[in-house]
């Protein structure tokens, strides 16, 4: 135990993992071996962010999508989903909930839809800015040209979402068709940096295919791009997808990872994600005690959110937003946690 505890102190110290050591964290680990690692990462984020969890609001603003991916519930060749699109109207409405909530952030979340060019795109967030300018938006809506991301940015968004799935090409084939590209991908999270923006990226633990290799190089890639938030979250199948009869990716490996990378990556903005909630019922509750700093409610409108499922059993699709709200703000506080009515920042943008 000692000698594992010490390599945990290293690692810290160092913000460098062997494959070896990675490997058997995520797989060897006892329970006693895991809570450490998790106490160390608590600590860590804790020193920087004291206990506070940052709110992110969450409107899945479209359905639609042009890529056909093969693990997402939305991709194209679904002809199951019944497919919707926010007006700008209900968009601000969302927005206006939120604030009255006390949501300092709006994270507008959709497919790659043709329908929003860019200058939808920039309407859209001129608006909640106008609107709401004490507030930041952020936005996940795939891959785009250097140009679009600086019309976005111009436009007044300041974070943006992209996982990268997996740094590995070979991965990156196995669960998106030939049209898409990880370089390209990768590519994408490299241009939204140089524009200034704080950026996301992120993997999915348990997909098929992947191997504790990969993971290892994903983190070599986050190391190399040093994002500003890393999401991720086990892999949970969807039955309309060709994946539909995969196993799940482990809540347990996947709060391990986020532990680690606590570690590796102190300042790094680390959700505690809706698919981890949905693996285990504590699973948000696990992911801050193991380093997390970041929730994600949902404020699309109840009506449209069992219809933005990606990946099936998916948790709140029936609430409103005061009750997600209220409920995730009452589980913070029974493990020692606050919720803070802020933008919540990456420590080197405020």
């Amino acid at each position: 135990m000692e000698a594992f505890k010490t390599k945990i102190e290293e690692l810290a110290e160092s913000r460098k993992i062997t494959p070896e050591f990675l490997d058997y964290i995520l797989h060897q680990a006892t329970e006693e071996e895991r809570e450490i690692l998790c106490a160390k990462a608590r600590k860590t984020a804790q020193s920087i962010f004291g206990k506070t969890v940052y709110l992110r609001g969450l409107i899945e603003f479209t359905n639609y999508c042009k890529n056909d991916c093969y693990y997402c519930g939305i991709r194209l060749s679904n002809k199951n989903a019944c497919r919707y699109r926010l007006s700008l109207e209900e968009i601000l409405s969302c927005c206006d909930k939120g604030e009255e909530l006390g949501f300092k952030t709006f994270v507008l979340q959709g497919g790659e839809d043709p329908y929003y060019t860019d200058d939808k795109i920039c309407e859209l967030v001129r608006a909640i800015k106008e609107k709401h300018p004490s507030c930041a938006v952020t936005l996940s809506i795939g891959e785009k040209s250097y140009e679009s991301y600086q019309k976005y940015f111009e436009a007044g968004a300041e974070r943006y979402l992209l996982r990268h799935e997996t740094a590995n090409e070979e991965h990156y084939a196995m669960l998106h068709p030939k049209n898409l590209s990880g370089a390209h991908r990768k590519q994408c999270l490299r241009d939204l940096k140089k524009i200034g923006f704080q950026v996301g990226c992120g993997i999915m633990l348990g997909t098929p295919g992947q191997t504790t290799a990969h993971i290892y190089e994903d983190i070599q890639f986050m190391q190399e791009l040093q994002p500003h938030m890393i999401g991720i979250g086990p892999f949970i199948a969807h039955k309309d997808t060709p994946f539909h009869d995969r196993p799940s990716g482990s809540a347990e490996e996947t709060i391990a990872l986020l532990a680690v990378l606590r570690l590796l990556f102190p300042k790094v903005l680390l959700p505690a994600t809706t698919a981890l909630g949905t693996a285990d019922a504590f699973g948000r509750e696990k992911g801050i005690l193991a380093g997390a700093n970041v929730i994600m409610p949902n404020l699309s409108p109840s009506n449209v959110r069992d219809k933005y499922l990606l990946y099936d059993g998916k948790i709140c699709t029936g609430e409103e937003a005061a009750e997600c709200n209220a409920c995730l703000r009452g589980r913070m506080k029974k493990i020692g946690y606050e919720v803070a009515d802020v933008r919540g920042d990456h420590p080197d943008f405020i």
